[in-house]
């Protein structure tokens, strides 16, 4: 669950244009890597019986969603019995995700765990990972394209549809805003999709105001503020990211004197993602109202599982799990494990199954 790079159409192209030369200079440099167009039979990876080190990579750790997966990564490791290598912080650079995963690949891993960035860029590094043999789980983000073994994810097209129900349902009519994620990540693109296209179908008495924040707390707290200004009179926002939004839109409602508790005349209906203790902390003083539980935990647990089987050669196919999830095959033949995202509300915030409430 993740926080990103600022992009309009016209700097979009020249960013991955950008992204694209980084990777073709890091496959310049690799002495080791096979940089052609076919497989290197020589090198370590594929059916290693799970032997191995594996390299775990992340895409930042300045939110605290990123924060709790970064410490449940050893844990799940060592319960999955998962060699892995101390976590790389990618810090919200592309480029600087591919240059990690060939300097991993150089590194001799066997396998690679990564939350990726870009859905487009990543195929740089993927294509790099394959050369060399060593196969890739990736985690939160689905690649646009490029071999992975599996991708581990909640539904984010379920994400936005949840957030549009849950305000419909008590705002009915009037302004809500969605402040988004990067459109870069597939993540970004179908929360803000399904919650435009639900409002559309289903709530069509509300009026969707946008902020493209790209996973940045100052660009969220920047826009929400002359937002405000413009339309006081929002009546609902959905946090698309609540481990970046989250502090930014509370002190940004408590300065124009907007953040009332639920429940009071004028409360602005919040509901996030993510699943944090910070959101929880907010639903039980009324601040927010509810957030979409983004699994910090299984994220970790079913990458280290699943990099594991595909180090042991072991193939996937679409289907239920003995997980409570369901592998489906994405349009792009990827397969993707669905893990259950459950919607917290003042309801049921203090259940103890939630990881949010399992963080010291």
């Amino acid at each position: 669950m993740a926080d990103r790079k600022a992009r309009n159409r016209s700097s979009r192209a020249g960013s991955s244009r950008a992204v694209r030369a980084a990777a073709a200079a890091a496959c310049a440099s690799l002495v080791l890597a096979a940089c052609g167009s076919t497989k290197d039979a020589a090198s370590p990876g594929g059916g290693g019986g799970g032997e191995g080190r594996v390299g775990v990579i992340l895409p930042l750790l300045t939110s605290p969603f990123w924060q709790s997966y970064n410490d449940y990564v050893p844990k799940m490791a060592k319960s999955e019995d998962v060699d892995a290598m101390k976590t790389v912080n990618s810090n919200s650079d592309p480029s600087q995700q591919i240059t990690d995963i060939n300097n991993q690949l150089n590194q001799g891993v066997k396998g690679i765990v990564v939350a990726p960035l870009d859905s487009a860029a990543i195929a740089a590094g993927l294509d790099q990972a394959e050369r060399k043999g060593v196969p890739v789980v990736a985690v939160d983000v689905a690649p646009e394209k490029g071999k992975v073994a599996m991708v581990v994810r909640a539904n984010n097209v379920a994400y936005g549809e949840k957030a549009c129900d849950y305000l419909g349902g008590r705002v009915r009519t009037g302004k809500v805003v969605q402040i988004m994620g990067d459109l870069a990540s597939v993540n970004g693109r179908e929360r803000s999709k399904a919650f435009r296209d639900c409002v559309k179908k289903k709530h069509p008495k509300l009026k969707v105001l946008e902020i493209p924040a790209e996973w940045k707390s100052d660009t969220a707290a920047a826009k929400l503020d002359t937002l405000l200004n413009s339309d006081p009179d929002i009546k609902g926002i959905y946090l698309q990211a609540g481990g970046v939004y989250l502090a930014p839109t509370l002190q940004t409602l408590k300065s124009k004197g907007m953040l009332k508790k639920a429940g009071q005349k004028g409360h602005i209906t919040v509901i996030s993602n993510d699943g944090i203790p910070q959101e929880f902390d907010a639903i039980r003083k009324g601040q927010i109202d509810a957030t979409v539980s983004q699994p910090a935990d299984a994220y970790a647990k079913y990458g280290m599982h699943y990099i594991k089987a595909a180090m042991n050669g072991e193939k996937f196919k679409p289907g239920p799990t003995d997980h409570g999830s369901t592998i489906v095959e994405l349009p792009s033949g990827i397969l993707e494990d669905q893990l259950p995202a459950p919607l917290v509300t003042e309801k049921n915030v203090d259940d103890a199954e939630l990881w949010g409430n399992t963080v010291q």
